[in-house]
């Protein structure tokens, strides 16, 4: 019984959703990069969305989970702070993915990503609530006059 080769991830995609947005990150062997619709995160306006979507790239950074990979992240829908959101959780799923190799996931990386904010590896489950009937939105009622 030969023994067996190990195996080598080529790529890693995930996604990451909040409301109706939807991003898609490629993880693949590179140079350190993160881009998002074709441009670098780095140049991404304004600097709030920009500084939030940065987190998990600092945090893999800081713990020297980074340098080798090339993050490509397609993200579409909703308003630009559920996009960035979006992303960062595209992004973090990616890299915990990445690091662990064929074994499955980086605990490490994962833990640390889990105690300075869930939300980076699990998707927001809330949602807009469907528009009702005698209204305009979900709660809101027509005005009712007596006289």
């Amino acid at each position: 019984m030969a023994a067996r080769k190990a195996r080598k991830i080529v790529n890693v995609t995930t996604s990451g959703k909040r409301k109706t947005s939807i991003a898609r990150a490629v993880v693949k062997k590179g140079k350190g990069r993160v881009r998002v619709n074709g441009q670098p995160l780095h140049i991404m306006e304004p600097t709030l969305a920009r500084r939030k979507a940065l987190e998990p790239v600092q945090i893999a950074d800081a713990m020297e989970r980074l340098s080798k990979v090339d993050v490509v992240v397609d993200v579409h829908g909703g308003g630009q702070m559920g996009q960035v959101d979006a992303i960062r959780t595209a992004i973090a799923r990616g890299l915990v993915k990445w690091n662990g190799g064929a074994e499955g996931d980086d605990e490490e990386l994962r833990d640390e990503y889990i105690r300075f904010d869930r939300t980076l590896l699990v998707n927001d489950p809330r949602r807009k609530e469907a528009k009702h009937q005698m209204g305009r939105g979900a709660r809101k009622k027509w005005q009712k006059s007596y006289r």
